[in-house]
């Protein structure tokens, strides 16, 4: 049964309102996975914030295109699931790779981050970026670093002055007494 034009455009601004809201999505094969294997995942992620849907790829290309970010034509192939993790994508990314691994059979195919397109490889990559809090603790250790050293230097040297002043100090009292 075909899907009537107002149905396609609610999912068309459905579609553009999950990619405006979302950090990450990640585009994969979902060929062979079974409606409870699909339920189990949804189950997975819908905690961690993440919505994991499967649109028609013309749907999703003009989505893309009337929300101005890049189309990943290859990568929109075949039956497509989009993985829209929302905030920190860390767990909902680790949730679906795990996923992917135990069942062998949904295949990342690659994402969007931003104005960005991830090929597969990138998206594993993510996996090994540290969570955002700890970027954010690493970035200001190397702004402090370089402060806590030109404050150590500063004391050092102002230290070693008060030590010759005082040394000077104790020469010239015992030389008057």
């Amino acid at each position: 049964m075909p899907v009537s034009k107002e149905k396609k455009q609610e999912m068309l601004e459905e579609l553009k309102e999950l990619f405006a809201r979302s950090t990450v999505v990640i585009l994969s094969d979902y060929r062979g996975l079974t409606a409870s294997q699909m339920h189990e995942l949804r189950k997975k992620l819908r905690p961690l914030n993440c919505k994991f849907l499967v649109a028609k790829n013309t749907l999703v290309t003009k989505s893309l295109a009337e929300a101005g970010l890049p189309q990943p034509t290859a990568m929109l192939e075949g039956p497509t699931a989009l993985g829209f993790c929302f905030g920190d994508f860390h767990q909902p990314l680790r949730t679906m790779m795990d996923f992917a691994q135990e069942n062998e059979v949904l295949k990342v195919k690659g994402g969007l981050m931003g104005e960005y397109v991830l090929r597969p490889e990138d998206v594993k990559t993510l996996l090994t970026l540290p969570e955002p809090a700890i970027l954010r603790a690493e970035a200001l250790g190397a702004v402090q670093s370089p402060l806590s050293g030109l404050v150590g230097l500063l004391d050092s040297v102002l230290r070693g002055l008060v030590y010759v002043l005082d040394a000077r100090a104790e020469q010239l009292g015992k030389a008057a007494a």
